[in-house]
């Protein structure tokens, strides 16, 4: 089992950067594909970013890109999200999510790919 766990969320400004924090437990992280979604109200779960368990790739949704960086620490196991240029629409819930250990796949936008998840950190953009 992996636990994960959100930090970073809050009221932050439009405009402004919001970088936030998924920290995992286990020996697994290293291994496993991290991605971020997000959830606005009456809204489904969507896809924002993901860096492989190699590192070797970083993708990102359209919603997003330009304005979004996705890192992770393995040494800490620990993911980042940073996203710039906020704009009331980056109001949600957002998640972190690893996926299955060595994946080369190509289905890390779709939320049923994931098998760990956070509990979410809420993220209201304000102006």
């Amino acid at each position: 089992q992996v636990q994960l766990a959100e930090s970073g969320g809050g009221s932050v400004q439009a405009g402004g950067p919001l970088r936030l924090s998924c920290a995992a437990s286990g020996r697994t992280f290293s291994s496993r594909p991290m991605s971020w979604f997000r959830q606005a109200p009456g809204k489904e779960r969507e896809f924002v970013a993901c860096i492989t368990w190699s590192d070797s790739s970083r993708y990102f949704a359209d919603s997003v890109k330009g304005r979004c960086t996705i890192s992770r620490d393995n040494a800490k196991n620990t993911a980042y999200l940073q996203l710039n240029g906020l704009k009331p629409e980056d109001t949600a819930v957002y998640y972190c999510a690893a996926g299955p250990q060595y994946y080369t796949g190509a289905q890390y936008y779709r939320v049923n790919y994931y098998t760990y998840w956070g509990q979410g950190t809420q993220v209201t953009v304000s102006s």
